[in-house]
């Protein structure tokens, strides 16, 4: 598990989940999407997990579908946060309640669970906690798989949301003039150089740097870097421990991978632009930069 991060109950190993599966009030949760590109200039499809799930998952656990279970249905951009009750509503409507303990993961990136976890801490709930390694490792480690569906029962979450955990544009707008502020692009170094068009104009927004969220987990193994050379990563771009930090990718997913990381390493003023280049490139009056 990543070594020297400050919450260490955010962060879960496989041989813990095994040892707590059975806990009465584990709330386990497969968080896997998938964005498949067509071409390297097309926008994403969104493809829910949930056929791979049936096929397998770690025993007890729900799916979330992000876009269908925990995202505003009257948004015209993807995965876009609901309203702070509604949000609330789905969480309990999932089966989380304020006693539970809840452990997220998901395949490949973790940039889904870290985006639930996200989500959850801005509603309040502090009792989530992130797969290290994800499926990958439940699966290296031959832990038993079950197969078919299966839900909690609905329950109530009664928390006070944390306002400050995501942001809109008009903040990206200010942080940009703001030289106090780092601003992080999440995506890989190709988008951040405006080598694609994918998400309706090529490049970054101005003034951002890129620490790219799938160099924060290692390639073998799929789990988290450890402290020292995943605060190296943001040292190089200009991060300090009490920087103000906004951070953004092309949907306000990946950077959520950032955003937990920064969090385990000290960071306390960071917020995600929920709507991220979905919005900000396809909006002509706000600028773009390229190369």
């Amino acid at each position: 598990m990543a070594e020297n991060y400050r919450d260490a109950d955010s962060i879960v190993s496989a041989q813990w989940l095994h040892a707590h599966i059975d806990d009465a009030n584990l709330r386990v949760f497969d968080c896997t999407m998938y964005l498949v590109a067509d071409t390297d200039d097309s926008p994403y499809r969104v493809i829910s997990g949930r056929e791979d799930y049936l096929l397998g998952h770690i025993p007890g656990a729900g799916h979330i579908d992000l876009q269908n279970d925990l995202s505003d249905p009257d948004s015209p951009f993807r995965f876009t946060l609901p309203q702070a009750d509604d949000l609330l509503d789905k969480l309990s409507a999932l089966g989380i309640e304020d006693q539970s303990r809840v452990v997220l993961y998901s395949r490949g990136s973790l940039q889904w669970a870290t985006r639930v976890w996200w989500m959850l801490r801005s509603a309040g709930f502090d009792s989530a906690a992130v797969l290290d390694g994800g499926w990958q490792q439940w699966r290296d480690q031959d832990r038993p798989v079950a197969t078919g569906g299966h839900r909690y029962e609905a329950a109530r979450l009664a928390t006070h949301s944390r306002s400050g955990l995501f942001c809109d544009r008009h903040a990206v707008q200010r942080a940009v003039d703001d030289s106090d502020t780092v601003v992080i692009n999440a995506l890989s170094a190709q988008l951040h150089q405006g080598l694609s068009a994918r998400y309706g104009r090529a490049g970054r927004i101005p003034g951002s740097v890129n620490v790219a969220a799938s160099a924060l987990q290692d390639t073998e193994t799929g789990k988290l870097l450890d402290a020292k050379p995943a605060a190296a990563l943001f040292k190089a771009v200009g991060v300090e421990p009490d920087s103000r930090v906004v951070i953004y990718c092309g949907g306000g997913i990946a950077a959520t991978l950032d955003a937990f990381v920064l969090h385990q390493l000290g960071c306390d003023d960071i917020t995600v632009y929920d709507n991220s280049l979905n919005e900000w490139a396809q909006d002509l009056h706000l600028p773009m930069q390229t190369g």
